[in-house]
């Protein structure tokens, strides 16, 4: 009676838990303009199905050979994701609720990383160690901070609460909450007076005109 009891109990638990992990992933599809086509929203669900059975193992409540499918299942979908979309989320990012990734293509995040709640990250950003060596040392973001395409965020650093780092912005120093991180706008340095060029230049193919 004892062992039909405690496996009553685990299997309430993980009822539990995949009900959490439901409501977490519909939560997601609702903040991608519930469209479920959306790179970035199928990314994330596939992260959330990850950490989900790390989370899970790390209970004891997934075990065994049930785990390992588990495991082949995602590992399948994550090089899914990486590859046809450009995504690559390991399992193992600590990502807050309603993070939404606005385009596709480009978007690498540390396993050691952490987003924060309401965070909005577009495309060709990276959020990782400054080396090889210290691929551990990961940002840390807080909660509704935006990251502009082509972003680069390296190191052990913090990003405060609603910070804006535009885009092609290299951070690797701690942004302060609500501060504005942006690169030098571009300069004109010459204006060419006359007639614009009608034809394009014409090349051999050793390269020279």
């Amino acid at each position: 009676m004892l062992s039909v009891a405690r496996a009553e109990h685990a299997s309430g638990a993980i009822g539990q838990r995949v009900l959490g992990l439901v409501a977490q992933i519909r939560e997601d599809w609702e903040i991608h303009q519930r469209d479920w086509t959306q790179p970035g929203f199928r990314a994330l669900a596939i992260h959330r199905f990850g950490h989900w059975i790390q989370s899970e193992a790390g209970h004891g409540l997934v075990r065994g050979p049930v785990r390992r499918v588990l495991q082949r299942l995602h590992l399948m979908m994550f090089r899914y994701a990486r590859n046809r979309y450009g995504i690559e989320l390991h399992p193992a990012t600590a990502i807050g609720q309603r993070v939404r990734f606005v385009h596709q293509s480009g978007i690498v995040i540390s396993p050691k990383a952490v987003i924060g709640d309401d965070c909005l990250i577009r495309q060709n950003v990276t959020i990782g160690g400054p080396s090889e060596e210290r691929w551990h040392e990961a940002p840390i973001l807080g909660r509704r901070v935006h990251v502009g395409s082509g972003a680069v965020l390296i190191g052990a650093i913090t990003i405060g609460d609603g910070a804006r780092i535009g885009p092609n912005a290299v951070v690797m120093t701690d942004v302060p909450a609500f501060a504005s991180v942006f690169v030098v706008s571009p300069r004109v340095m010459a204006i060419r007076h006359g007639e614009p060029a009608t034809t394009m230049p014409r090349f051999s193919r050793s390269g020279s005109e």
